[in-house]
C-alpha cells in the first residue's frame, strides 16, 4: 500500500510540473481570433454562441441535430473524461477499449423497420442521427489525442468554420486503436464525416449535406481458457499475453500502432450519404434595433425532401480457422472448418423521403406539424442468394415549444404500410414542462414499438444461425418520467418497459422467442453534492427488477460515484482530480458469441466483480484540455506476490486487464 501511495504521489507531481511547463507555452502561443473561452447556455465550461457576430473575437459557435431546432453549445467541460471518449460509463466490453459493448442498464432495441441485427459496435460509430450542424464565426479546430498502457492510442480531428454567414461545413476523423493485452485482442476503427448546411439570403431554401464511413475492426480469441490463468503462480502468465485463449491459440500479436492486420475477428463497415433540401413558402419581414434593419422570413409551408443511400458489410474472419476445429463444432455445430473461416453479409439501402411541414404561428417555427412518407430499397449480398425488398412508411409528427419556452410537446407516429415489413410501427408522446429554476423541470413521455425481428435472427444469412421457424413481431411499451432540479442539482428518472415476443440467443447461436410477457422497471437518481467549497459527490444510481418469466438477467443495482476536487489552482489553470468509483450488484452476465458479434443470455455463470476504482487528474489551461487516468485500482492483490492481476470479469471469459494508464488531450484552436 505505501509502495503504491508513492506511486500515485510522484504521478500526481508530474502531472503538475507538465501542467505548468503547458501554461508557460500557451501564455507564449498567439491565439488566433482571441482564443478566448467563455460562458455560454449557463455553463461555465462551454464555448460561447449568445451573439451571432462574424467581426467579434471570440469564438461563438453553436450546433444543431438534423431533426430538432434546439441550439445547443459544445462541451469543454473537464468534469468527466467519458464525455470526451467514445465509450459511456456503464458499459462494459470484453477487456479492451473498442471490443464488442453493451450497456448495464437494459434499453431495448426501439427500432421499428428493417434492422440488420449487429450492434455490439455501436458505440464506435459515427452516425446521421448525432451529426451536428453548425455555425461559427470563426473558423474551429478540435484535436484530440489519447495514449493508453500497451500502445493504446486515440486521434480525434474536427474542423469547422462557415463560408458565407449562411454556409458552414464541417469535417471530423475518429481513430481508435488498441493493441490489448490479452492475446488476438487489438481493435482499430476509423471514421470519417463531412457534413454542411446552407440557408439562401432570402432564408427559403434549406440544405444538410452529411458523408460518413465507417470501418470497425476487432480481432477476436472467444476469452481465455480458464479463469484461473490470472492468479496462476507460472510467472509466464504475469504478461496476460500468455494466457491460452479459445481461438488464435497460436499467439498472434498484430498490435502495433501501423500494423493493424485482422487474422481472426470481425470487420464490419458502413458508409452514409444523405441530402436534405427544403423550401418555404411563407412571408418577409423586418424589425428595426438601433437605426439597423434586420430582414427575415416567417415560414408557414415548408416541402422537405431527403434521399439517403449507404452501404453496409459484416464479416467475420479467421486465417487458420482449421486450428481451432473443435471451437466451431462445440459452439457453432460447424463441423467442416475450411483452412480460412469467412463469413459474410453485405447490405445497400435507398431511400426517398418526402415531406410537407406546416407551421400554424408564423412567429413560432417550434409549432408545427409534419406528415410524410419514406419508400425504401433494400439489397441484400448473402451466401444463402441475394434478397431485394422495399419498404413504404408512412410518418407524421406534432411538435410545439411554447413562445414562453415553458412546455414543449412532440408527438410522433410511423407506420409501415407496405413491404417486407409491414405491420411495423412506432408511436411515441412526450410533454415537458420548465418550472422555473425552483422546481426544475418534469418530463413525461410514452411509446410503443411494434417491429419485425433484426433480419440475422429471422431469415438464412451467411452466418451459421439455428433459427427458430418463424418468428412473431417483438412489441415493447415504453412509460419514462423524468425530475430534473437545479436548486437541488438533483434528477430522477423512472422507466417501465413492458416486452412481449422478445427475440434473443441462447448459447452462442441458437435463435429463440420469448413466450410470455415480461416488464422491466428502472428507478435512477443522479444527484450532485457539494460538501465543501471545492469537494463535490457525484451521484448515480439506478435500481432495476424484471418481473415475469424473462430470458435476461441485469444486476439489480448499478452506480457510479466520483469524488472530486474542482477549482482554480492558479490563474489559468482549472482543475479537478479526485476517484471514479463503479459498481453493480453481481448477476449471470450475458455471454459473447464472437463469430455473430453477438451478447446471448447464459444462466450458469455468476459474475460478482470487485467495485471498478480509477484515479483521475483533469485540468485546464486556456484552450488546452488535459485528461489522465490510472484505471483498474482494484485489481492490487498481493497473492503471489504484488500485482494488478486480481481482474475484474464483466463477460465471462474475458477479464478486464490490470493497472491501465491512459493520458490525453484536447486542444481547441479559433483561427
Amino acid at each position: 500500500m505505501f509502495a503504491f501511495r508513492s506511486t500515485f504521489c510522484i504521478f500526481f507531481l508530474c502531472l503538475l510540473v507538465q501542467a505548468a511547463k503547458a501554461q508557460n507555452l500557451m501564455n507564449r502561443l498567439p491565439m488566433g481570433g482571441g482564443g478566448s473561452m467563455r460562458s455560454g447556455g449557463g455553463s461555465k465550461d462551454s464555448i460561447n454562441f449568445e451573439k451571432r457576430n462574424f467581426a467579434d473575437e471570440t469564438a461563438t459557435i453553436r450546433f444543431r441535430y438534423l431533426d430538432t431546432a434546439r441550439f445547443r453549445t459544445l462541451d469543454s467541460s473537464i468534469t468527466d473524461y467519458f464525455s470526451k471518449v467514445p465509450m459511456d460509463p456503464e458499459y462494459v466490453n470484453l477487456g479492451n477499449n473498442g471490443t464488442a459493448s453493451r450497456s448495464l442498464l437494459y434499453s431495448p432495441l426501439m427500432k421499428a423497420g428493417w434492422d440488420p441485427g449487429f450492434h455490439a459496435y455501436d458505440l464506435f460509430q459515427f452516425t446521421l442521427e448525432d451529426t451536428r450542424f453548425l455555425t461559427t464565426n470563426k473558423p474551429y479546430t478540435k484535436l484530440t489525442y489519447l495514449l493508453g498502457s500497451r500502445a493504446e492510442q486515440q486521434i480525434g480531428i474536427m474542423h469547422t468554420q462557415n463560408i458565407t454567414p449562411d454556409w458552414n461545413a464541417a469535417f471530423e476523423y475518429r481513430l481508435v486503436n488498441a493493441p490489448g493485452f490479452y492475446n488476438s485482442q487489438n481493435t482499430n476503427h476509423k471514421n470519417i464525416r463531412f457534413n454542411s448546411n446552407f440557408s439562401s439570403k432570402n432564408r427559403r431554401y434549406n440544405a444538410f449535406l452529411v458523408a460518413l464511413v465507417n470501418g470497425i475492426q476487432s480481432s477476436e480469441n472467444g476469452g481465455i481458457v480458464n479463469d484461473s490463468f490470472l492468479l496462476n503462480k507460472n510467472p509466464a502468465y504475469n504478461d496476460l499475453f500468455n494466457i491460452p485463449t479459445n481461438l488464435a491459440r497460436e499467439a498472434r500479436d498484430a498490435g502495433s500502432f501501423f500494423n493493424v492486420a485482422l487474422e481472426t475477428g470481425n470487420k464490419y463497415s458502413n458508409s452514409s450519404f444523405m441530402l436534405r433540401q427544403q423550401y418555404d413558402f411563407g412571408k418577409k419581414d423586418s424589425t428595426i434595433t438601433d437605426s439597423t434593419v434586420v430582414r427575415f422570413f416567417l415560414p408557414r409551408l415548408r416541402i422537405e425532401h431527403s434521399i439517403q443511400y449507404g452501404n453496409r458489410s459484416y464479416r467475420f474472419y479467421d486465417v487458420q480457422g482449421y486450428r481451432d476445429s473443435s471451437y466451431y463444432a462445440d459452439n457453432y455445430a460447424v463441423t467442416t472448418v475450411q483452412d480460412t473461416v469467412n463469413y459474410r453479409d453485405k447490405w445497400s439501402e435507398l431511400s426517398n423521403d418526402f415531406s410537407l411541414i406546416q407551421f400554424p404561428d408564423a412567429l413560432n417555427p417550434l409549432q408545427f406539424l409534419k406528415v410524410g412518407a419514406t419508400l425504401y430499397n433494400i439489397r441484400g449480398r448473402l451466401t444463402p442468394g441475394d434478397d431485394a425488398f422495399i419498404n413504404l412508411k408512412l410518418h407524421g409528427e406534432y411538435r410545439n415549444r411554447t413562445k414562453n419556452r415553458k412546455w414543449d410537446m412532440l408527438l410522433y407516429g410511423e407506420f409501415y404500410a407496405v413491404g417486407r415489413n409491414s405491420g411495423d410501427y412506432d408511436v411515441q408522446a412526450r410533454l415537458r414542462s420548465d418550472l422555473g429554476r425552483k422546481w426544475g423541470s418534469i418530463e413525461l413521455s410514452g411509446r410503443n414499438v411494434n417491429r419485425t425481428p433484426s433480419y440475422l435472427f429471422l431469415k438464412p444469412t451467411a452466418f451459421p444461425v439455428i433459427y427458430n421457424g418463424s418468428l412473431n413481431d417483438e412489441n415493447t411499451i415504453q412509460l419514462q418520467a423524468k425530475i430534473y432540479n437545479p436548486k437541488q442539482l438533483l434528477g430522477l428518472s423512472a422507466e417501465y418497459d413492458i416486452l412481449s415476443n422478445y427475440v434473443y440467443l441462447e448459447g452462442f447461436n441458437t435463435v429463440k422467442q420469448a413466450g410470455s410477457l415480461f416488464s422491466l422497471l428502472r428507478i435512477g437518481l443522479n444527484k450532485e453534492f457539494r460538501l465543501r467549497k471545492s469537494w463535490k459527490w457525484y451521484l448515480d444510481i439506478y435500481f432495476q427488477t424484471i418481473t415475469g418469466n424473462a430470458p435476461l438477467n441485469l444486476p439489480m443495482v448499478y452506480t457510479r460515484n466520483r469524488f472530486a476536487y474542482e477549482g482554480s489552482v492558479f490563474r489559468n489553470l482549472a482543475l479537478s482530480t479526485g476517484f471514479d468509483i463503479r459498481y453493480h450488484t453481481a448477476y449471470k452476465a450475458p455471454g459473447y458469441s464472437p463469430l455473430l458479434g453477438q451478447f446471448f443470455y447464459q444462466d450458469d455463470i455468476l459474475l460478482s466483480p470487485l467495485p471498478d476504482i480509477a484515479a483521475y487528474v483533469n485540468f485546464r489551461i486556456r484552450n488546452f484540455t488535459g485528461f489522465t487516468r490510472l484505471e483498474n485500482l482494484n485489481s492490487l492483490t498481493f497473492i503471489n506476490g504484488f500485482g494488478f492481476k486480481n481482474n475484474n470479469t464483466e463477460i465471462p471469459f474475458h477479464p478486464y486487464p490490470g493497472l491501465l494508464f491512459r493520458f490525453g488531450f484536447i486542444w481547441d484552436l479559433v483561427n
